[in-house]
């Protein structure tokens, strides 16, 4: 065996090379070698085929959806039956042998962070050693941890997505097949990365497609609990949402909006009337009227759907469902749940829900819970939260011109592509919110950039004020905040004592602030597959200590959060978090501003009131005033926060991103950039918010600018056009512009900001 592996080692680096013209064979992206194909994606992504009859598969699968991705950036050599192909991340050293890839005939060497790593086929038979776990399917049940999915990120430096037999999506039809003749035995996707991880993510999104932008709603606050509500409940709710001054953006009817009359079926959870498509009168007697009110407020409604038992025969639409599938609308069953079936899900579409849609219903719920059911789309090895995300996301793209928008459990990488998901009812403990923080972060590394998650949890009726205070402050610094629960718990902010209201009120309005910096960073994970909620290392990779901190994150480029995740202690029930900051900038606390050099750790205290925040020094950071309806107000007075930069010269530029909110203008270039620069430079302070370029309906011509500028000494002197006022503060100044067009720029400078 010693002597075969030496020999294999001397094919793939002794032989001299020869210019790629020179070996007689196409030498175009794919490289095709007989029964083998070889495909660089991007510089760091390939793509490995062996089909025993020489015939390749490019359908689709859930993992790979995007067949146009071809990198151009490498150079091919050849001696005799060795290739050597180069791109700027990794060299591939390939031997035809007409074999199946293997350790004698297929090796990439790169390099990760400084070592030499040289990968085979081998490397893929074993878990990935260091993998920094990926998702999870769902929290359902779940008190504390879990096991996690593995992420493609890798202190490996590389991680390989085998989807060899995987189901296609074929490109003619757009359906689900199941591949019969089994001629491709690899089909293999190795990322290449070394410590790059956000090239890694890129790679990703050119194989399985981007994160579309979501609805900006749905970055909003939400309302649900399971619970027998009527229409007027759900009236006096949102009125008590604005009574109590806390924000609200969708409001979502739990199952008993529809009639519960199922008589045959699976059925789940001890009852047969999960799935219903018909509404209760006596709760809702006026449907789309209230839906209609809701959306006159700003408020959208989602429905919430069991899909598993489909149309039965007390639907309302029942006759016409059937007939449409040429079955007898007299019969005493109906067909089982067929989502392999392109006539029946049409069917079940148009029936089901269309009329439901047709009054207004914003988007649907899909809580598929079934799987030790029907684990399987049938006819298939694809699982039916996977192809239910695709099929009511493709859907939803029906509606006229709105976004595509689905609320689905995870279905496995490629998911990323039907935002947004739900992670499941959990336990409320506080083992269950510190596994949440870790988890939402790492699952970043999978794709699954936007969770909403059962903030307060959803089992266990225990009343700790306090644990649901820590986890809102978590929620309204993630991709959504939304409260769930069930039994006699009720997620309503002020049931709960008027100092834990007090304190998520606060939570509830700083998030409403931040949603233009928020939705901005949306913009960036749509852009670069950037996750909006990252783990330290995908920005700080060569520092080790952003591999041991998981109850900290990145939310965008420039905020760190570390929410409180243990009681605290005393009359404002202060508790220390341990916060990891990184080297090369100056943090500083959001609520004390109290400034900190990165590359250390410190110890972060926060009372109830507040949550450990820390914003990067030499920023403008885009806020705005407080609205209750975050999701579909637009930005017409944008407040720009910076703190010194901690050098003496520095300079940066934040892009606020804005757009209709809603439709699908954004992917035909309806949307609005505007620059946010800080300069300083010799002892002078310059912030500028440019002018905006791009259009979209809606779009305000004009606003106001307030620059909120932090840590100013009393040599600080202001001075630009278009002032209104200047306010000295207690750390710093308020400088206020008049009101002017967006297409202009507005500047103001500030002479010895800091001395």
């Amino acid at each position: 065996m010693k002597h075969i592996l030496t020999l294999a080692v001397a094919v793939f680096s002794a032989m001299a090379l020869v210019p790629a013209a020179a070996c007689g064979k196409d030498m175009d992206n794919p490289f095709v070698f007989g029964n083998a194909r070889l495909t660089l994606i991007t510089d760091g992504l390939l793509r490995m085929e062996y089909a025993v009859d020489g015939r390749f598969n490019d359908d689709r699968t859930m993992f790979a959806w995007n067949r146009d991705s071809l990198s151009r950036n490498y150079t091919m050599e050849q001696v005799d039956s060795l290739y050597i192909i180069r791109t700027p991340v990794m060299t591939i050293r390939y031997v035809d042998d007409g074999y199946p890839f293997g350790i004698f005939n297929l090796n990439v060497e790169f390099d990760n962070g400084g070592h030499r790593i040289v990968w085979n086929t081998r490397k893929s038979a074993f878990p990935s050693p260091q993998n920094l776990s990926g998702a999870v399917s769902t929290l359902d049940q779940v008190n504390g941890r879990c096991p996690l999915e593995e992420g493609i990120l890798s202190r490996d430096g590389y991680y390989m997505v085998d989807d060899t037999g995987s189901d296609r999506i074929s490109m003619d039809t757009g359906w689900l097949y199941s591949p019969k003749d089994g001629n491709v035995i690899q089909d293999y996707y190795l990322f290449v990365y070394g410590t790059d991880y956000k090239s890694a993510l890129k790679s990703l999104g050119a194989i399985s497609g981007h994160a579309p932008m979501s609805r900006k709603y749905m970055h909003g606050v939400w309302y649900c609990r399971f619970h027998k509500y009527s229409a007027d409940d759900y009236r006096r709710i949102a009125e008590e949402y604005d009574g109590h001054g806390f924000p609200l953006d969708v409001m979502a009817f739990d199952m008993d909006w529809h009639t519960m009359d199922a008589k045959y079926g699976s059925g789940h959870g001890g009852r047969m009337s999960w799935t219903g498509y018909t509404w209760n009168r006596e709760l809702f007697p006026d449907p789309e009227g209230i839906i209609r009110e809701f959306a006159q407020k700003g408020i959208a409604v989602t429905l919430n759907d069991h899909p598993a038992d489909g149309m039965r025969s007390n639907e309302e639409y029942w006759p016409e469902f059937m007939q449409s599938l040429g079955l007898d609308p007299d019969a005493d069953r109906c067909p089982i749940y067929d989502a392999s079936d392109s006539s029946y899900m049409k069917s079940i579409f148009r029936y089901a829900h269309g009329p439901r849609e047709k009054e207004g219903v914003a988007f649907w719920w899909i809580d598929w819970q079934q799987n030790y059911i029907q684990p399987y789309v049938r006819g298939t090895r694809t699982r039916h939260t996977a192809w239910l995300n695709h099929l009511y996301y493709m859907h939803s793209l029906d509606s006229g011109n709105l976004r595509g928008n689905i609320y689905s459990r995870w279905g496995g990488m490629g998911s990323q592509r039907y935002p947004i998901q739900f992670s499941g009812d959990v336990y409320a403990s506080w083992e269950s919110l510190a596994f949440q923080v870790e988890m939402t972060a790492t699952s970043s590394n999978a794709g699954c950039f936007f969770w909403a998650h059962d903030i307060g949890g959803h089992y266990n009726d225990v009343r700790d004020e306090e644990l649901y205070v820590r986890w809102t402050q978590f929620g309204a610094l993630s991709s959504t905040l939304r409260v769930h629960s069930s039994g006699p718990m009720d997620r309503r902010p002020w049931l709960y004592g008027s100092w834990a209201e007090d304190a998520m009120r606060k939570a509830y309005h700083l998030r409403s602030r931040l949603m233009p910096y928020i939705y901005s960073s949306v913009r960036q994970t749509h852009e670069q597959m950037l996750p909006l909620i990252r783990a330290m290392y995908i920005g700080y990779p060569e520092e080790e200590d952003a591999y041991h901190v998981p109850q900290q994150y990145m939310l965008g480029d420039h905020l760190i959060v570390a929410p409180v995740t243990s009681p605290g202690a005393g009359p404002d029930r202060t508790a220390g978090q341990e916060v990891w900051l990184p080297s090369g900038d100056r943090w500083y606390d959001f609520f004390s501003g109290k400034g900190y050099d990165g590359g250390q750790t410190i110890h972060a205290e926060a009372d109830i009131d507040e949550i450990p925040l820390f914003v990067r020094g030499g920023i403008l950071l885009p806020m705005q005033p407080y609205t209750p309806r975050m999701g579909t107000a637009q930005t017409d007075t944008l407040v720009c926060h910076v703190y010194p930069a901690g050098r003496e010269t520095s300079s940066s530029t934040v892009v606020l991103y804005e757009d209709d909110g809603l439709t699908r203008e954004y992917m035909d270039g309806a949307y609005a950039k505007t620059p946010l620069s800080c300069v300083l430079d010799n002892g002078v302070l310059g912030l500028e918010v440019g002018p905006a370029s791009g259009t979209f309906d809606g779009q305000l011509p004009e606003r106001t600018v307030v620059f909120r500028i932090h840590g100013t000494g009393d040599n600080a002197r202001v001075s630009g056009r278009g002032i209104d006022t200047v306010k000295a503060e207690e750390d710093g100044i308020t400088v206020t512009m008049k009101k002017s067009g967006i297409r202009k720029e507005c500047a103001i400078t500030l002479t010895n900001p800091y001395n």
